[in-house]
């Protein structure tokens, strides 16, 4: 099985956990909402529900699907010393503009 980082490689499957963030949604709003194909949306949301990402429950006819937080809490938590480098580096980059002379106040903007 991919990682969740894999699965969340592809841009197509980012979409659709961005449409899922609203709240549940059934198959048919998610492909109105991707600009995909419903065979194509099908497939991402299978490799989403194989990942744990996504979990789905049926309303008569129709599947409806929302996403699953825990895998995304695993790859936040390992993306935490990541953003603490960057914070850092901002933070410092913040402290340079700030030291700098005011000779052009344009580009303090």
């Amino acid at each position: 099985m991919a990682s969740t980082l894999e699965v969340l490689a592809e841009p197509s499957r980012r979409r659709i956990l961005d449409l899922l963030l609203s709240g549940e949604r059934p198959v048919g709003d998610l492909v109105e909402g991707s600009a995909m194909s419903q065979p194509s949306v099908s497939k991402h949301l299978r490799v989403l529900r194989e990942a744990g990402l996504v979990e789905v429950r049926q309303d008569a006819q129709r599947r409806i699907y929302r996403v699953r937080p825990e895998p995304l809490r695993d790859l936040d938590e390992w993306l935490a010393p990541y953003r603490r480098l960057w914070a850092s580096r901002l933070g410092a980059l913040e402290q340079h503009l700030e030291a700098m002379p005011d000779d052009d106040p344009d580009l303090r903007r």
